[in-house]
């Protein structure tokens, strides 16, 4: 009983496999760059935070444009933080959409949010 068994790939699973790939590539390429944005703004707001205790709101919306400046942040300014108290601890959070263009008329709508509190958005 000899039996040839053919293994590999079909041409058409090989096209589709392309195309697959192809799309994962194309969406992880535009938002990529959004998504390191995002955890930059994220880090300083966390370092802003963690060194604003007894200053005031606008002292604290002023180290955040040093901070971003450096940083060179330009998705959020200092007047989209929302700055708080929460149990003797100053709180920033910020939240933001985006849009990114994939191909043709179809785009993709991120939304951002983030506290320092860790428990999501908002007081």
């Amino acid at each position: 009983m000899n039996r040839n068994r053919q293994r590999g790939l079909a041409l058409s699973a090989l096209i589709l496999w392309g195309v697959v790939i192809s799309l994962v590539a194309i969406v992880g390429i535009r938002v990529l760059p959004e998504v390191i944005d995002y955890y930059k703004i994220k880090r300083v707001v966390k370092a802003v935070a963690s060194e604003s205790a007894g200053k005031t709101v606008p002292e604290v919306r002023q180290a955040f444009s040093k901070y971003a400046e450096v940083e060179h942040i330009k998705t959020i300014g200092p007047a989209d933080l929302d700055i708080f108290k929460e149990e003797n601890q100053v709180v920033i959070a910020f939240a933001y959409n985006r849009k990114v263009h994939l191909v043709g008329n179809v785009s993709l709508l991120i939304e951002f949010r983030s506290s320092t509190s860790g428990r999501g958005y908002g007081p």
